[in-house]
């Protein structure tokens, strides 16, 4: 009665867990897209790392949530096959996981690298392309800042003594026109929006952390109840 109990208590707490796992595949799919949604402001030019890693954090919001769906059922029927399949699944996931992070620690600089290319190629286009022209200045509203490197970069591409409107601390009509430095943002994007991802990276990885928690006691349930169904013990 004991072991039937405690495997009871693990059953329910894995029910906690599996819910745990799709509120943690929703917010992966959420930042995937959050994600995909900046880069595409930035970085449109073939596959690189950069522009691959909202993929993958969609894809494994998506993954998780399937096995967190095989969990549910295996744990509901207490199926010997779907709780294995499960705790491989999750195991699975965790692999990549740490994979993409060492991935995302080792290609840092190269992603540095093809923000700022890409930032300074949508500069060249910033008069050509509408679309091009609205989405950095919206970057450069958001972020208070302008050009790649600094306000200079715009002076080859534009007239003299002027930026895009969206550089001016008071967005106004034609403000960008014969402006003074005192008027404009002075810092360039590319600092301004990497200083930002660092802010935030100590809440990135909390939140990884607490999933890779999270996923070690569902593998952890997952083993107990599959060795109570393989020992021939009832769960009610």
């Amino acid at each position: 009665m004991a072991v039937e109990g405690g495997m009871k208590c693990v059953k329910f707490l894995l029910y906690v867990l599996l819910l745990a796992f799709c509120a943690c595949a929703v917010g992966l799919i959420a930042v995937g897209v959050g994600v995909q949604l900046i880069l595409n402001q930035t970085i449109t030019q073939g596959a690189t790392p950069g522009s691959l890693l909202p993929v993958v954090i969609i894809a494994v919001g998506v993954f998780l949530f399937l096995v967190a769906f095989v969990g549910c059922c295996g744990a509901c029927k207490e199926n010997y096959c779907l709780m294995i399949t499960f705790a491989i699944f999750l195991s699975l996931i965790m692999l990549v996981e740490v994979a993409a992070a060492i991935a995302g620690y080792v290609f840092r600089d190269k992603v540095r690298s093809e923000f700022k290319k890409d930032f300074r190629q949508q500069m060249q286009n910033y008069a050509k392309n509408n679309h091009t022209a609205s989405a950095l200045d919206n970057m450069q509203e958001k972020f208070h800042c302008c050009g790649a490197a600094n306000y200079t970069d715009w002076e080859p591409l534009l007239l003299p003594k002027r930026v895009p409107d969206s550089c001016c601390i008071n967005v106004t009509r034609g403000c960008g026109v014969n402006f003074t430095v005192k008027e404009i943002y002075t810092e360039g994007c590319v600092e301004k929006i990497g200083g930002w991802l660092r802010s935030n990276v100590l809440v990135v990885a909390a939140a990884a952390l607490g999933i890779a928690f999270v996923e070690v006691l569902g593998i952890v349930f997952a083993c107990c109840l599959v060795k109570s169904i393989r020992s021939g013990y009832e769960v009610m």
